[in-house]
């Protein structure tokens, strides 16, 4: 009979949030996977944990991955952590989770801290409709896609981010407008926890004089809809109706669907566009 997986939440900051259950499991199972096992071997010490650890990490993901997967077939139970949270969240343990699920292996889930959260519901902004998107990608051509994205966002928007990265991102980020919202939530559950609400323009000038400190979670606050609304209506009065068919028509549309999307966006009726282009 195969093993089961745990995915085990631990403490992002304050060791006193793990659970009762989480700290059972730790202590039964035959080995728990860590993502770094130099900081879980804190909180096991801590803890007086004394279970077999083993790494499992972003670059080791898929050959660890078969490993511990043929060790949950011949009937050992295996938790898995990460270095603070719940796994599977912006780390490789999305990786194992799929492959026992491919190979029929009982997952389950032991529920604790989550960063990003328990930065959304500090920060204040609306908490109905939101989207994480973990870390921005260093690679220029994607980021700049997702930055466009986010820029047309109505949800709210979380990220996170490293302290020597902050400044380079919130840069980034500025091309979403200097009056956007942000909440940047740092030392989640520490002593020394911040919650700071600006403008991203007004955190852009906080940061010229201080220096970022910890991991910081960024949650933006989403477009207003009536704006973005307001916003791309003045686009496509900025350029001509001919302009504005172009766009479709170079997308594969033939006259007529050029037309109905042409109506749509401007708030009027095909026949509007169809006179415009028949009088011209």
């Amino acid at each position: 009979m195969a093993g089961i997986l745990y995915l085990c939440a631990t403490p992002i900051g304050n060791l006193k949030d793990i659970s009762f259950r989480v700290l059972e499991i730790l202590k039964s199972v035959d080995i728990v996977a860590a993502e770094d096992t130099r900081n879980s071997i804190k909180l096991f010490n801590h803890f007086e944990i004394n279970t077999p650890l083993t790494s499992y990490h972003e670059y080791n993901k898929v050959e660890k991955a078969v490993k511990l997967i043929e060790m949950l077939k011949s009937g050992q139970n295996i938790a898995l952590i990460t270095d603070a949270g719940t796994p599977g969240i912006s780390d490789p343990g999305e990786v194992l989770v799929r492959m026992c699920h491919e190979e029929g292996i009982t997952v389950t889930s032991l529920p604790g801290p989550v960063a990003c959260i328990d930065a959304l519901i500090l920060s204040g902004f609306s908490t109905r409709r939101f989207v994480f998107e973990g870390f921005l990608p260093r690679e220029k051509k994607e980021r700049a896609e997702i930055l466009a994205e986010i820029g047309k966002e109505t949800r709210t928007v979380i990220l996170y981010e490293a302290p020597h990265h902050l400044k380079g991102t919130l840069e980034d980020l500025r091309a979403l407008g200097d009056e956007r919202n942000i909440a940047l939530c740092r030392e989640l559950t520490k002593k020394y926890e911040e919650i700071s609400r600006k403008t991203i323009g007004e955190a852009i000038e906080y940061y010229k004089d201080n220096e970022p400190r910890g991991e910081y979670v960024l949650v933006i606050e989403g477009l207003d809809k009536a704006a973005l609304k307001e916003e791309e209506q003045k686009k496509w009065e900025e350029m001509t109706i001919e302009e504005h068919m172009a766009i479709y028509e170079g997308k594969g549309m033939d006259n007529k669907e050029a037309m109905k999307m042409v109506a749509k966006d401007r708030g009027v009726s095909k026949r509007d566009i169809y006179n415009y282009l028949h009088k011209n």
